[in-house]
């Protein structure tokens, strides 16, 4: 385990070169690819959103939420991969990735206090939201993705579920603010939550993922203390000490955006000192012109994908550093415990609705 934090000294001007290092690849419509020339897809596209309100450029963010408004499909859905220019790549839809629009809607209302948006961008949501709900499994688990017949995945995956639990209360939170009424959101979370922290059975083994370990803590699915005992069960499978988090436990792939996140969910259950450590090991994958390199293999420090410095992590980074300094409305989005939980219901009430 870490002893002692580690020092995340980075400057204003350096995070405005990092939120710059964004705004430089998003297009003109709005959407924000990898990196340039590359696929974007909604998810990571709003976690690029988020960084550019939390750095300020909040006009390039709306633009972020025009596009995706824009490309929503009739159904709520987007597809998984787009291209700039010529549409989609890949039509498959994946349920997490069209529910984290809730989470960037929210996180943006809280950085600007602007009711507007939020009106605004209401319908997107509530189409979004109630079509990944549509895929939610007896058990509570959601079906991961849907093939373009209509065929669905015969699985959940944990990480995916947990995320989308994430956004459909930030869905909730919305819908409170705005004095609508979902309840069937709220039960929907409540079984969300249930099988994240129960009915592990129902996902499919990813056991090997960074994700899947610190993802149930990271989204407040888990209390503090079964958090705790969770990042203290696998902590030297995942972490390189002064090096970061890596992707996969049995390869020496240190990742930024994993690290950045991992540093969140730590954020979340009070273990500050560590998570301030990892985002100093992280600073490692900055570049001069304040992005990051996707991944880097250690021992030999190539980087992978060879060269690649991506928006997705970019924005992680910022969001992280975000939440250990409280700097915007929104850095406690993350950590606080503040939003709704959804129904919370008893293992014995669920396996009714099952």
């Amino acid at each position: 385990m870490i002893t002692g934090a580690g020092q995340v000294a980075l400057s204003g001007s350096q995070l405005s070169e990092t939120v710059e290092s964004i705004r430089a690849v998003q297009l003109q419509d709005g959407m924000i690819p990898w990196f340039d020339g590359g696929h974007a897809d909604p998810w990571n596209h709003v976690e690029a959103a988020m960084a550019l309100s939390a750095g300020g450029a909040r006009g390039d963010a709306e633009r972020a939420y025009e596009w995706l408004q824009a490309t929503q499909r009739p159904d709520g859905s987007w597809h998984t991969y787009y291209l700039a220019g010529s549409g989609v790549e890949d039509q498959r839809l994946d349920t997490n990735v069209c529910a984290y629009v809730a989470t960037g809607a929210w996180h943006h209302f809280l950085v600007t206090g602007d009711s507007g948006f939020l009106e605004d961008i209401w319908p997107v949501i509530e189409r979004a939201i109630d079509f990944v709900l549509a895929w939610q499994r007896p058990g509570g688990e959601l079906v991961w993705s849907i093939d373009p017949d209509g065929t669905p995945g015969g699985y959940g995956l944990l990480t995916g579920s947990s995320s989308a639990y994430f956004s459909v209360r930030c869905a909730i939170a919305c819908a409170e603010r705005l004095g609508r009424e979902h309840p069937d959101w709220e039960l929907a979370a409540g079984r969300l939550r249930h099988a994240i922290a129960f009915r592990t059975d129902g996902f499919a083994s990813k056991h090997e993922f960074a994700m899947d370990w610190y993802y149930p803590v990271l989204v407040g699915a888990l209390d503090r203390q079964a958090g705790s005992e969770r990042f203290d069960e696998r902590w030297s499978e995942f972490v390189i000490e002064h090096r970061g988090v890596r992707c996969v436990s049995d390869r020496p792939w240190v990742t930024a955006a994993e690290t950045a996140e991992c540093a969140m969910a730590l954020l979340s259950i009070g273990r500050r000192d560590e998570a301030a450590t990892l985002l100093s090991w992280v600073q490692q994958q900055r570049c001069p012109d304040g992005s990051y390199t996707t991944g880097v293999v250690y021992p030999e420090r190539s980087t992978y994908p060879p060269s690649e410095r991506s928006t997705y992590t970019a924005a992680a980074i910022v969001l992280a550093l975000d939440a250990l300094s409280g700097s915007s409305p929104a850095a406690h989005l993350f950590t606080a415990g503040a939003l709704p939980g959804g129904l919370d219901l008893d293992s014995e009430a669920l396996e009714d609705f099952a």
